[in-house]
Order: structure tokens, then C-alpha cells, then sequence
């Protein structure tokens, strides 16, 4: 299985916005150096000054847990700007955005301690990875079915099942089907930059599915 830096060749190739400014600037706007972010991101300080620099390009759970270190959301780190914070958002405002074989739609106002999306995980993704970070998860399933591991417990979700559970929990999710899983996802964004002292060192082995 491939770890957070494992990137499809296809999708260096403009599947995303430039998001290497926006990466740097809000790096820095949180205090972190370059190799503090990228221990708690589990990536290298190399990967991530290559993402900073824009000669890679970040897949979806590198976005989410970059704007989790940052305090921030996804649509900023893509340089995504909201007019307002209006409480309601519409479908037709839902643009898709693919990231690491990753579908999303941000189904929630920026700007929030909360980030919600919409997310389609197609069947042997590269987002099929292990994560552990500060914070909360919520997901609920849409359609498709749900392979969601949780420390060393493994529950399978169907359309209509939800799961909400502490981030620091070693947690990966999967489709179980050829045709993938969809559901709606939130999660807490980091506050502060402390914060991210709660991660301690990040083995290299972290993103890989044991």
C-alpha cells in the first residue's frame, strides 16, 4: 500500500489549482516551520517544501490534514475565497474537485471550526491510508459501503450509517465496492498551532495500511 507521498503521476498533471502559495503563507501564518508541519502532516520536509514549491501536487487527505495543522479549510488552501458566510449552501454552488482519486464538494460555509464536505472514495484509492490527528470525525454513508478501521477494530457501514469518533484514533476508511463509497464527512479544524504538538514524532510508516 502507498504512504501520503505515493502520488498517481496523473494527477501531478493540473487536476488541481496552484496551491503552493497558499500552502507557504498559511504554514507560516500558523508559526510552524517547514519541518514541524510536515512531522505532523506524516509526510518529509522535503515532500513538503516540493508541495510549497509547486513541484507536486497534494492529494485530498494531504489537503485535509494540512488545513487541520493550519486551522484552516481546503477551500483556502486551494485559494478558494467565500463572499460571505452564509448559512446555506446550495447544490448548484457545489463544485466538484478531485484530489489523489478523491471526489469532494465543500458542503459548508468557510471560515468555521468545523469543515463539511461531500466525498465520493472510489474503490483502491490512494486515500486509502492511516491517519492519527488532534481533532474529531463525523461521516455518514450516502451510497456504496463503508470500510472503516478504527485502532484495530474494522466495521463495515451501509447507506444510512454514521460514525463519529476521536481523530487521534488510528482510523482508515475505504470503499468495499468497485463502484466506491460516497458520504458526508466533517471534521474539526486545529485552532492553533500548539496543537500540533499533540502528534509527536510521525513514523514514516504512519500513512501505510497495515
Amino acid at each position: 500500500m502507498s504512504s501520503p507521498e505515493s502520488e498517481d503521476p496523473a494527477e501531478q498533471a493540473g487536476a488541481l489549482p496552484a496551491v503552493a502559495p497558499q500552502l507557504r503563507a498559511l504554514r507560516r501564518r500558523a508559526a510552524l516551520t517547514l519541518e514541524a508541519a510536515a512531522r505532523a502532516a506524516g509526510l518529509s520536509p522535503a515532500h513538503l517544501s516540493r508541495l510549497e514549491t509547486g513541484q507536486r501536487q497534494p492529494s485530498l487527505p494531504m489537503l485535509l490534514a494540512l488545513a487541520r495543522i493550519y486551522g484552516t479549510t481546503v477551500s483556502e488552501l486551494l485559494g478558494e475565497r467565500s463572499a460571505d458566510r452564509d448559512a446555506v449552501v446550495r447544490a448548484a454552488g457545489m463544485e466538484p474537485t478531485r484530489a489523489g482519486g478523491w471526489t469532494y464538494w465543500q458542503a459548508g460555509a468557510s471560515g468555521r471550526g468545523m469543515q463539511a464536505l461531500r466525498v465520493h472514495v472510489p474503490y483502491g484509492s490512494q486515500g486509502d491510508v492511516v491517519r492519527v490527528h488532534p481533532g474529531e470525525e463525523w461521516l455518514h454513508v450516502l451510497r456504496g459501503r463503508l470500510r472503516l478501521r478504527l485502532g484495530d477494530t474494522t466495521e463495515l457501514l451501509g447507506p444510512g450509517d454514521s460514525a463519529h469518533f476521536d481523530s487521534l484514533t488510528p482510523h482508515r476508511i475505504a470503499a468495499q465496492d468497485a463502484d466506491g463509497v460516497e458520504l458526508l464527512f466533517v471534521h474539526t479544524l486545529l485552532q492553533s498551532p500548539t496543537a500540533t504538538l499533540c502528534l509527536g514524532p510521525t513514523p514514516s510508516h504512519i500513512g501505510e495500511t497495515p
